[in-house]
C-alpha cells in the first residue's frame, strides 16, 4: 500500500513539475513567492487527486483485486487515501491562510495573484474559493469522527455518505482555480481522468448503485447461536449467485436501514447457492443480530470479494495457517472445500488461538474436518497450553527453507507474529498473508 500511494503521489508531482518546466509556464513573481505559490498548488493537487482515488476505490472495483491483493487491501488503500487527502488539504489551507505572511516575507512587488491565472471569471473563482474553505472544515470534522472508533457506526454511515457531495464541491473548487495552462499539459490530462472517474463514482454512490451487479437476494435458512457471542446464519441465495472461492467474504445486508456489513463466508461452495456466516458480537449491531433474524427473512449479499485463497499457496513453502477467534471462518471454508478436493490438498499446520478450547464452538468442528485431512495438522492454543509465539513457530519450522503464513485474526497479534517471524527468519524466507479487515 505504501508503495502504491508513494508512486501515485510521485506521478502527480512529476506531472506538476513538467508543467513548471514547460515554455508556456506563467511565473507569479519572485523566486520566494513562486516557491510559496507552487507549494500551495502541489498540496492542493495531492489532496484532490487522493480524494479522486478514494472515491474510485469506494466503488469496490473487483478488477483491481488481483493487482492490489484483494478487496480488503483496496479498502485499506481507500481509507489511507482519504486520510492523506485531508492531511494535504490541511496543509493547502494553512498555506492559503498564510498568504499575508508569505507576501510580507517574499515581497509583494510584481507578484501575480494565483487566482488570476484561472481561465474562469472572477465570480466563479470567488465561489470556488469560498466553497473550498467551507468544505475543508467539514472534511476535518468527518475525519475526526471516522478515526474515533467509539463513534456509532449507525450515525457515522449517513455522514460518510455525504462524502460524494463534498468531493464534487472540491472538484468545482479545483477546476475554477487551476491555472489555465494546466489543461493542455500532462497534469491537465491526469486531472481530467481522475475528476471524471471520481465524479462517476460519486454519482454511483449517491444513487446507491455501487456493487449493484454483484448483489444477489436470498433468504435465511437457519439461525443458531453456537455460543452467546456468536451467531451462525445460513442463507440460500438466488440463481444469480456466481458462487465463491473458500476464504472470500461478502457484504451482507440483513436490515436496509443498517446497510451492508462485511462478513467472511464460513462455508465451502457446494453448488447449491447456500452460504454460511459465523458472526461474532463485536458491536451494537452484531450483538443484537440474533434477536432480529429468523428463517425465511430476506437477505441481500454482495460479492464475493477477496483473495484469501489456499489455491494461491506456494507448494514449495512450509504452509502455516494461523487463526484467532472468529478469524477461523475462512479456514473452516478451506477445510470444507478440501474434503472433496484431495487433488489440491495442501500440507499445512493450522494454529487456532482461543481463550478456552473446551468452551470454543469451533474446536470440535475443526477436529472433525482435519480428521479427514491427514495433511493438515491442527494445533489449538489456549490459556492452559500457552500463547502462540513467533519463536515457537520458528523453532517448529526450523528445517524449512521458506515458509508462507496465512493469518486471520486481531491486527495486533498478526503484526506481532509478522515482526517476530521476520526476526527469527531473516531475509525473504517468510511470506505473510493477512487480511486488512477494517472497513472503517
Amino acid at each position: 500500500m505504501r508503495i502504491t500511494l508513494a508512486s501515485f503521489l510521485a506521478i502527480i508531482a512529476l506531472a506538476w513539475g513538467w508543467e513548471i518546466l514547460s515554455p508556456g509556464h506563467q511565473a507569479v513573481g519572485s523566486l520566494a513567492w513562486t516557491v510559496y505559490h507552487e507549494g500551495l498548488i502541489l498540496t492542493g493537487l495531492w489532496s484532490i487527486c487522493l480524494m479522486s482515488l478514494a472515491m474510485i476505490l469506494a466503488t469496490r472495483p473487483a478488477w483491481l483485486e488481483r493487482p492490489l491483493g484483494g478487496m480488503d487491501q483496496i479498502y485499506r488503500l481507500h481509507k489511507w487515501s482519504g486520510i492523506l487527502a485531508v492531511g494535504f488539504a490541511a496543509a493547502h489551507w494553512l498555506l492559503e491562510m498564510a498568504d499575508d505572511v508569505a507576501e510580507t516575507l517574499a515581497g509583494g512587488a510584481g507578484h501575480v495573484d494565483g487566482d488570476e491565472l484561472s481561465a474562469f471569471a472572477e465570480p466563479l473563482r470567488d465561489l470556488g474559493e469560498d466553497l473550498g474553505e467551507w468544505v475543508i472544515y467539514v472534511l476535518f470534522a468527518l475525519l475526526l469522527i471516522t478515526l474515533w472508533k467509539q463513534f456509532s457506526y449507525r450515525l457515522w454511515r449517513p455522514l460518510h455518505r455525504a462524502m460524494p457531495v463534498l468531493y464534487l464541491l472540491v472538484v468545482f473548487h479545483a477546476v475554477v482555480l487551476a491555472p489555465a495552462g494546466y489543461w493542455n499539459q500532462p497534469i491537465g490530462l491526469l486531472l481530467t481522468v481522475l475528476f471524471a472517474g471520481g465524479s462517476v463514482a460519486s454519482v454511483l454512490s449517491l444513487t446507491g448503485r455501487i456493487g449493484r451487479k454483484r448483489k444477489v437476494g436470498g433468504s435465511i435458512v437457519s439461525v443458531r447461536n453456537p455460543t452467546p457471542d456468536v451467531v451462525e446464519v445460513q442463507c440460500r441465495l438466488d440463481k444469480q449467485w456466481r458462487g465463491h472461492r473458500s476464504g472470500q467474504f461478502a457484504f451482507v445486508t440483513f436490515d436496509i436501514g443498517e446497510g451492508a456489513h462485511p462478513f467472511t463466508i464460513a462455508s465451502a461452495d457446494n453448488g447449491d447457492r447456500t452460504v454460511t456466516f459465523d458472526i461474532k458480537a463485536l458491536g451494537d449491531y452484531t450483538r443484537q443480530l440474533s434477536r432480529h433474524l429468523s428463517p425465511g427473512s430476506p437477505v441481500q449479499v454482495e460479492g464475493p470479494y477477496g483473495r484469501f485463497d489456499y489455491h494461491r499457496a506456494n507448494r514449495r513453502a512450509r504452509q502455516i495457517w494461523i487463526a484467532a477467534g472468529i478469524g477461523i471462518t475462512p479456514f473452516l471454508a478451506w477445510l470444507e472445500s478440501l474434503q472433496g478436493d484431495r487433488a489440491t490438498a495442501v500440507a499445512a499446520d493450522l494454529h487456532y488461538c482461543v481463550r478456552d478450547r473446551t468452551a470454543d464452538p469451533f474446536v470440535e468442528r475443526l477436529e472433525a474436518l482435519c480428521a479427514g485431512l491427514p495433511e493438515v495438522r491442527l494445533h489449538v492454543h489456549d490459556k492452559q497450553s500457552g500463547r502462540l509465539t513467533a519463536e515457537a513457530l520458528a523453532t517448529e519450522s526450523a528445517d524449512a527453507k521458506r515458509a508462507e503464513v496465512w493469518f486471520c485474526g486481531p491486527r495486533g497479534l498478526g503484526e506481532a507474529l509478522r515482526g517476530g517471524l521476520h526476526q527469527a527468519w531473516p531475509g525473504n524466507r517468510v511470506r505473510f498473508h493477512q487480511e486488512a479487515f477494517e472497513m472503517r
